[in-house]
């Protein structure tokens, strides 16, 4: 669909609301094109902004280069509705732009949706938050890849990246289960791939700090930390706060998955909601026994031993040879429920 326009622009001084204007980038196999042109329209007419811009994405772009299109015209507000990867690829070209990204989640995961803590279930709500709601300005992870061929290319990530077993599990989940049962489709893929899971071992240092060597199954660096089903995987996490939070996987078989299992669900999810349960995690974990360790900082450098595949926000980039990663604080600027919306819930 090529972008639309209104008939005449306003002749009203710039800080006439009816200058205002947004587009909305989605992907037409994620969207009810109808239902979210309905919506979008009725809000931005009752707001009193001009008539909406309207994108497509596709598989030659998922989103970058309409969204610098959408830049081009000048817009006040970008809305994206799509999954993940859309919402990331949108992402990608608004960093740095001063122009607010709306999310309108109707993917499987709805990461960042589920970590700015929007409406997964009403899109009409979704538009209204983008819309009306609070600007805040969140970081965005910036990876720098090198595959195997020596080429190194810039992405950015919302919630997370992963190398090894994270990304082999992403390249493992069948299209047609995801579409019937959503995320839980990651689960099958998972029961696949960890049995044929090889530990690997890698170089990484934080920051300045010296070189350090471990042997993984995988390793997941966080922008934020909250996954599908609420599973609150790095509860320390903020969207906002400049700091990557590290996650590195080392379990021995099947007890150390568990452990960790019981670490994202249990202890994550419940003890540590108060200080006698966080107490509880100091007395009865000890270090030899941990399947895996946290870190912090605001970049990381890994240089696995062998090419390892490699996914952000639930895309795959397939096998890498190395990968810097930092924190672009404050880089994106996001709609989120306003204050009052938040404070009458």
């Amino acid at each position: 669909m090529q972008p639309s326009s209104s008939a005449s622009e306003s002749t009203s001084s710039d800080d006439s609301p009816a200058e205002r204007r947004a587009a909305v980038i989605y992907n037409p196999v994620k969207t009810d094109a109808v239902r979210l042109m309905a919506g979008v329209t009725a809000v931005a007419e009752a707001a009193g902004w001009a008539e909406t811009l309207w994108f497509e994405t596709s598989v030659a772009d998922p989103g970058q280069r309409v969204t610098r299109q959408a830049l081009r015209h000048g817009v006040d507000l970008v809305l994206v509705a799509g999954g993940d990867g859309t919402v990331r690829a949108v992402a990608e070209s608004l960093r740095a732009s001063e122009v607010p990204l709306g999310v309108l989640p109707v993917g499987t995961g709805n990461l960042l949706a589920r970590n700015l803590q929007l409406p997964l279930n009403s899109l009409d709500d979704a538009i209204g938050i983008a819309f009306t709601g609070d600007t805040k300005a969140i970081d965005l992870g910036v990876a720098s890849v090198t595959f195997p061929d020596e080429r190194i290319d810039d992405h950015v990530f919302l919630v997370m990246a992963g190398l090894g077993l994270d990304a082999q599990m992403i390249a493992a989940t069948r299209p047609d289960l995801k579409k019937q049962v959503g995320w839980l489709a990651y689960v099958d893929a998972g029961m696949r791939a960890i049995p044929k899971a090889e530990p690997f071992r890698i170089r990484y240092n934080l920051g300045t700090r010296s070189e350090h060597q471990a042997t993984v199954s995988t390793i997941l660096i966080a922008n934020c930390g909250l996954l599908p089903g609420n599973i609150q995987f790095l509860p320390d996490a903020l969207i906002d706060d400049g700091i990557l939070d590290i996650a590195v996987l080392q379990p021995k078989g099947f007890l150390g998955w568990l452990k960790i299992w019981r670490r994202v669900t249990w202890q994550n999810g419940v003890l540590r909601r108060s200080a006698v349960g966080r107490r509880i995690i100091e007395l009865t974990e000890t270090d030899n026994e941990r399947a895996m360790t946290t870190l912090l900082g605001t970049d990381i450098r890994i240089v696995p031993e062998k090419p390892q595949e490699f996914e952000l926000d639930g895309d795959e980039f397939g096998l890498v040879k190395s990968v810097f990663l930092r924190a672009d604080a404050g880089a994106l600027l996001v709609r989120v429920p306003a204050a009052r919306q938040v404070s009458a819930a």
